[in-house]
């Protein structure tokens, strides 16, 4: 959500403390000629009449920040914390905690067995270092069989249980008999931390698009982003009549795995959500890699602090990668490197890549090589 969008507010009319001392100080003088019938008494620094306005007049401007701040807490621009929280209500929704991250966990016997091989519920397998999955329910080996696949999540919430390919998660903790081997078959997925003041924003700002049961655009990239924590961009598109094609990001920027699309289709697919004849394909976006290559110059005044300059200008690359790769079907944009290069100081810039590139809604474009190239001083 951009804020930029959104003129700033002064419940107060952007009252300084000095616009309230000279109030203050003119409301006396005038009441004073009014009473005494006199001109009104110069109020110099130190004069004790004046301090005792000074004074009072700070404290009425404390007063008026307070009420400032209760107003702006009113609004979702400004809001966080706590007061977020209650804005939150207002709109039937709260805060999401963390979350541990869930896999299946694949338990293996060395040959099929005449009796069923138990797996207990809350049995704990590791990474090997510091990382634990329990079993979510009891589960058997049946007879005739050699492995059984278990639910499993993570026994920490938060991100850190995520990430771990398959096969990563293989040591059994819990000693059982005739089991031999344990592997995680799906990337460990879904962890995530307490949902922070600009996630919270975002998801309130949109919940009125969850309201439509249409199968509107805004409605789908909605219940996408209600279906897991951790979601970024989200493209819907509409291929067909009734054909709903979805793809998405995780927030880190990556590619979602196998079992993050299959828990994003299972969330959608279900009748309360899924509008009557909507054929859903939920997916990770292809790719479109580009390269960066660009040779600037410096003005040879500037050459004082060309250490600085160069060291901006090795930001500006990145933060342009960063813009680039952020949105799925966003248009390849050598024109925004150019302006972001600028802005940190170089006095030409000269791109040999990225070229102008207009990008399908269906694509992500991810950076590959990246060659920033000093030309020297130029004169002015």
């Amino acid at each position: 959500m951009n804020y930029d969008n959104y003129p700033d507010v002064s419940f107060i009319e952007d009252t300084s403390c000095e616009d309230i001392l000279t109030k203050m100080i003119k409301d006396y003088q005038d009441m004073y000629e009014a009473e005494t019938g006199k001109s009104p008494v110069p109020l110099a620094k130190g004069n004790p009449t004046r301090l005792i306005l000074e004074a009072a007049a700070l404290q009425i401007f404390q007063a008026m920040q307070y009420a400032d701040f209760a107003g702006k807490m009113s609004l979702l621009s400004y809001s966080y914390g706590d007061y977020l929280d209650n804005l939150a209500a207002l709109r039937g929704t709260e805060r999401k905690d963390e979350e541990p991250a869930k896999c299946t966990l694949r338990f293996s016997i060395a040959t099929p067995l005449a009796s069923a091989v138990s797996i207990p519920a809350g049995c704990r397998v590791t990474n090997g270092n510091d990382v634990f999955f329990a079993t979510d329910e009891y589960a058997e080996i049946a007879v005739g069989s050699t492995y059984v696949d278990v639910a499993a999540t993570c026994t920490e919430a938060g991100t850190k249980g995520n990430g771990f390919v398959v096969g990563e998660i293989n040591g059994i903790v819990n000693t059982m008999p005739y089991v031999v081997s344990v592997s995680n078959t799906t990337e460990t997925y879904g962890g995530a931390d307490r949902e922070s003041d600009d996630e919270l924003k975002s998801r309130i700002y949109a919940l009125g698009k969850g309201y439509s049961t249409a199968g509107t655009e805004d409605a789908y990239e909605y219940m996408v982003r209600e279906s897991m924590r951790g979601i970024g961009d989200v493209r819907v598109t509409t291929p067909d009549v009734n054909e709903i094609y979805i793809v998405f990001t995780m927030s880190d920027g990556s590619l979602p795995s196998a079992a993050e699309i299959q828990a994003v289709a299972d969330y959608l697919d279900e009748k309360i959500r899924k509008p009557l004849g909507d054929r859903i394909t939920v997916a990770a976006p292809s790719t479109s890699i580009y390269n960066v290559e660009i040779t600037y110059y410096i003005a040879a005044s500037d050459s004082a602090v060309a250490t600085t300059i160069q060291s901006n200008v090795a930001a500006a690359v990145a933060e342009y990668n960063s813009w680039q790769t952020a949105k799925i079907g966003r248009d390849i944009s050598p024109d925004y490197l150019i302006r972001l290069v600028m802005e940190a100081g170089a006095k030409r810039v000269s791109v040999t890549y990225p070229a102008q590139t207009v990008i399908s809604d269906s694509v992500l474009p991810k950076t590959g090589t990246v060659t920033i190239n000093y030309g020297g001083t130029e004169a002015d």
